[in-house]
């Protein structure tokens, strides 16, 4: 049978940069030829995405798929975990629910899931040359070490040799590869065959005599300086820089950022107009007069709502609504919009609330969640948005609540909702949406080149690894594939 060589890159922390350097090598292999899949054991995000067969993985691995010229299953991450409460999560195995469990719970729990987890990756090594596999945080939390099912621990069970990342933007970046490793058990030290160094902005001549004492101490090579790269793909998760309150431009639009945001990519279109700012807002003071307000997905529905409601913001969205302001709801954002929401099986914790009440929907949640990919055309779309009609939408609906609303975008007055992720990505939906506002406020709409995404997707792709493979000494990655463990 067929195995694929493996090559796993792990991070001195969280949000070291590991999804996108995976997503790099991704490309690289494939443009070299090679039959390429991504991978990741286990998953802690709220971004994730529904496969074609209508299960779900997280977003990490699915912008990794396609960088691998893939279609995004979930195979490439059996085990996914979305955050329900400070201590609690989701747990998703295989692409469906297993149900919820406290993080003391599933601690114990998780060796179970190895059987899973290498089932899935057999599969995939079984159909592809080289399988590039992400960490999770970092393989030196000696607290849970013993557990280990998606670092080290999964090093060693599929004999992958480590890359081991480093982020020098938030600084000490040799203390934080040095610290790392000598942190490591003596096997999995020696699993570690190369540094990198990320987020570089600078000089790196200046680097050098640090990469030679960090040889000294680590015994092993860096197999390259990565530069901090300005490149449009998919973050993993809410530690992204652009979950923030900029400045604002001609067409401002404010997004709500939910204590359990999910799927903050969803909005990512209107930041490639010059002339919109597209901000988001954790206060009351922050909101402003914005010309759209968005309410975006959540993990946690009635909890995000009772946040909403206590930190002002909720009166605050109702005031601009009643003062004509566009207020579009997507999944959890829609479900808040209702009448009421219900959660009598405790999908997400259980309880019911009333809602916002600027729809006039109910939603009701069960232990059965829907998860859908979804196409069609807009018709029948009314108000400020009726320019939709006739565009094209595709995306994907995740979501344990049922709401009783007609159509992909249910509507009252100004205030507009969908369960559609992505709804905003498809050609010209981006543009209509911008257009309406400017003609609402009186300012000029600047009007782009037509914008393909599937196509600029692919020349970020492109971007992503040129500039990589220039930094990354591929002889050396190439070698320490070959090599294995």
């Amino acid at each position: 049978m067929k195995k694929a060589k493996p090559i796993m890159v792990q991070g001195t922390m969280s949000n070291a940069g590991k999804s996108l350097l995976c997503a790099a090598l991704c490309r690289i292999f494939a443009q070299d030829g090679y039959s390429v899949a991504p991978f990741k054991s286990q998953n802690m995000a709220l971004n994730s995405f529904v496969t074609a067969d209508g299960l779900e993985i997280g977003r990490a691995q699915a912008v990794q798929a396609y960088a691998a010229g893939k279609e995004p299953s979930a195979l490439m991450n059996p085990v996914l975990l979305k955050p329900t409460t400070d201590i609690g999560s989701q747990i998703i195995v295989n692409g469906e629910v297993r149900g919820n469990m406290r993080a003391a719970e599933y601690f114990k729990y998780k060796k179970q899931l190895v059987p899973d987890i290498l089932r899935a990756y057999g599969t995939l090594s079984a159909e592809n040359d080289i399988i590039v596999i992400e960490g999770a945080g970092s393989p030196a939390e000696i607290n849970l070490k013993s557990e280990d099912i998606v670092n080290m621990g999964l090093a060693k069970l599929v004999k992958a040799p480590v890359l081991l990342a480093g982020d020098i933007d938030r600084g000490g970046v040799f203390a934080q590869l040095y610290g790392t490793v000598a942190l490591l058990e003596p096997e999995e030290r020696a699993m570690v065959k190369a540094t990198v160094i990320n987020k570089f902005r600078g000089d790196v001549s200046i680097l050098r005599p640090g990469l030679d004492m960090l040889y000294d101490l680590v015994k092993v090579p860096c197999a390259g300086v990565v530069p901090y790269m300005n490149i449009d793909i998919d973050d993993e998760d809410s530690l992204s820089e652009r979950l923030s309150d900029g400045e604002r431009r001609d067409i401002d639009v404010a997004v709500i950022r939910l204590p359990r945001i999910s799927n903050f990519t969803d909005f990512a279109p209107f930041a490639r107009f010059d002339t919109v700012s597209l901000r988001y807002v954790s206060a009351c003071g922050s909101l402003g007069d914005p010309d759209l307000i968005i309410i975006p997905g959540t993990k946690s529905t009635l909890s995000d709502l009772k946040w909403l409601r206590e930190s002002g913001l909720e009166a605050a969205v109702k005031k601009a609504a009643a003062r004509g302001v566009p207020v579009f709801g997507i999944c959890g954002g829609l479900q808040m919009l209702g009448e009421r929401i219900s959660d009598p099986c405790g999908a997400e914790g259980g309880g019911e609330a009333a809602g916002m009440g600027l729809l006039p929907h109910k939603t009701v949640f069960s232990e059965q969640k829907t998860r859908l990919r979804v196409s069609g055309v807009f018709a029948g779309v009314e108000g400020v948005f009726s320019s939709l009609n006739g565009l094209k939408y595709e995306g994907y609906e995740i979501h344990s609540g049922q709401s009783d609303i007609p159509g992909v975008i249910t509507r009252k007055g100004n205030v507009y909702g969908s369960y559609l992720h992505g709804i905003f990505d498809g050609e010209g939906m981006a543009e209509a949406i911008i257009k309406a506002l400017c003609d609402k406020k009186g300012v000029a709409f600047s009007a782009e080149a037509s914008f393909d995404p599937a196509a600029y997707r692919e020349s970020q792709f492109e971007l992503l690894a040129k500039t990589v493979r220039e930094a990354l000494d591929m002889k050396l990655i190439y070698g320490i594939l070959e090599a294995g463990v």
